[in-house]
């Protein structure tokens, strides 16, 4: 008996399954499509990200010639001359003439003392002078004398003798007299204050009828007064640029109250013995200074040419390492690989720096090289497109 058609039952049609095999292909597709770009992007931003991890670099060449040096210290600007002025003499200021920055000559009077106590001593010199040549003549004639009547056989031998003597003792204490008085008249002299040579009164530290004590310790001069037509700069030069500056060569030099302005000066002498406390070599130079424009005790800065070294290799200060193993500089290999090489520094000129081991002049040495940078690194060497330093453009 046939089956009776169920009302209930729903057929599906026949294309509808062919629309679904369709979509479930489509899915597949899309999905391998997403897998197979995810790999692709993947696989880019690594090998974009392996470019970057090699950093660029600046490479410097060593074979160049040897720069001129310059090489820039502190100097100590004095007086040619320079005298401090004191009292040889005890007394009161009497006057004063001349003030701080007063020009003066030599043998010009800078003021007067008092001096009671040597001016009565002086006379009283005189007078011990007075006696002692009266003495002195009194024992002459006796000495004289008696010699008539040695001649006479009036006396003894022995009494003439006793008169010269006598008179020849006499002449010794007139001498010693007139010497005293001389000491003293000398000591006059100084009541009178003068200055050694021209120059200009830099201190004046007394006043009239200030007590004037001659030789009393850590008594401060009445005066000073310095040469300032021609100038000393002292320089303490370090012991390794000593063989470079010698007597003869030139050297310029600033100073703060003249900005942008330099001044030339001459060296003219040397100590030509190292310091060794500082390990220095202390030397002088030399400047006229008519016009008046530097003053003692100016600081300034002094710079100095030395010629180029022989064989001396600088490299910039940016390319030092500074490490726990000590200073060291990353040299670029054939390969392209980093070498981390230990240097010894033989002299700092500022912005470069001598080398006095480590290095040849074949070496390529990297500049400003990163922090990270290890030995056996490979870097990419800078162009004029990309600067070195680690700029890359994103992808």
């Amino acid at each position: 008996m046939p089956e009776e058609p169920n009302p209930l039952r729903h057929k599906l049609p026949r294309h509808l399954k062919t629309i679904g095999i369709a979509a479930v292909c489509v899915g597949v597709a899309v999905a391998a499509l997403g897998i197979v770009t995810r790999v692709s992007a993947d696989q880019s931003v690594a090998k974009w990200t392996n470019a970057v991890a090699v950093p660029i670099v600046k490479v410097i060449d060593l074979n160049g010639a040897p720069h001129a040096q310059t090489l820039v210290l502190p100097g100590d600007v004095q007086a040619f001359n320079v005298a401090p002025i004191f009292a040889r003499v005890s007394g009161y200021v009497k006057a004063w003439y001349v003030d701080i920055g007063t020009p003066v000559k030599a043998g010009q009077t800078l003021a007067l003392i008092d001096t009671p106590d040597l001016d009565q001593q002086l006379i009283q010199g005189k007078a011990d002078l007075n006696m002692a040549r009266a003495n002195e003549g009194l024992s002459r004639t006796t000495a004289a004398r008696w010699a008539g009547l040695l001649a006479q056989d009036a006396v003894s031998q022995q009494d003439a003798d006793t008169k010269n003597g006598d008179l020849a003792a006499k002449i010794a204490t007139t001498a010693a007299q007139r010497a005293n008085v001389g000491r003293l008249e000398a000591l006059e002299a100084f009541k009178r204050i003068t200055a050694p040579f021209g120059g200009v009164v830099t201190t004046r530290s007394t006043n009239i009828g200030d007590l004037i004590a001659a030789g009393a310790p850590g008594s401060t001069p009445m005066f000073t007064v310095a040469d300032e037509s021609r100038l000393r700069i002292y320089v303490r030069v370090p012991q390794s640029y000593s063989a470079s500056v010698k007597p003869g060569m030139t050297a310029t030099f600033a100073v703060p109250e003249y900005p942008g302005r330099t001044f030339v000066a001459t060296l003219a002498a040397s100590a030509d013995a190292i310091t060794p406390m500082s390990g220095t070599l202390l030397v002088q130079l030399q400047i006229d200074n008519t016009d008046g424009a530097l003053k003692p005790g100016d600081y300034a800065q002094v710079r100095f040419k030395l010629p180029p070294q022989a064989g001396a290799i600088q490299v910039p200060s940016t390319a030092l390492i500074f490490r726990d193993s000590g200073m060291t500089v990353a040299v670029l290999g054939p390969d392209g690989r980093v070498a981390i090489r230990p240097v010894t520094i033989g002299r700092d000129l500022g912005a470069t720096v001598e080398i006095a081991s480590g290095l040849t002049a074949a070496d390529r040495i990297i500049d400003n090289p990163p922090d990270s940078l290890r030995n056996g690194d490979r870097v990419q060497v800078a162009t004029a497109a990309t600067p070195a330093g680690g700029s890359h453009a994103t992808p």
